[in-house]
């Protein structure tokens, strides 16, 4: 498991240097996760946000993402109308 104790931009910094220095997009993403979780309204949180969508690009075929947003919207217009 990761640590996750520390200020925003402390637990920024590990995730950070999992994700470019290590090249441990796994660990990255698991500590940008509990970044956004322990501390959602944070800059440090927007910064993670995005670097879990470049993880996301490196790591799934772009027409897996775009399919997946389709999915996505269109259950939200589907709940928007019941």
């Amino acid at each position: 498991m990761t640590e996750t104790r520390g200020e925003p931009s402390e637990q920024y910094t590990v995730a950070y240097e999992s994700h470019y220095v290590d090249q441990n997009l796994r660990e990255a993403l698991d500590r940008y996760v509990a970044l956004i979780d322990m501390h959602p309204n944070s800059v440090e949180a927007d910064y993670s946000r995005t670097q879990i969508q470049n993880i996301a690009k490196a790591v799934v075929p772009e027409d897996e993402i775009l399919c997946s947003l389709v999915q996505l919207v269109r259950k939200r217009f589907e709940s928007m109308n019941s």
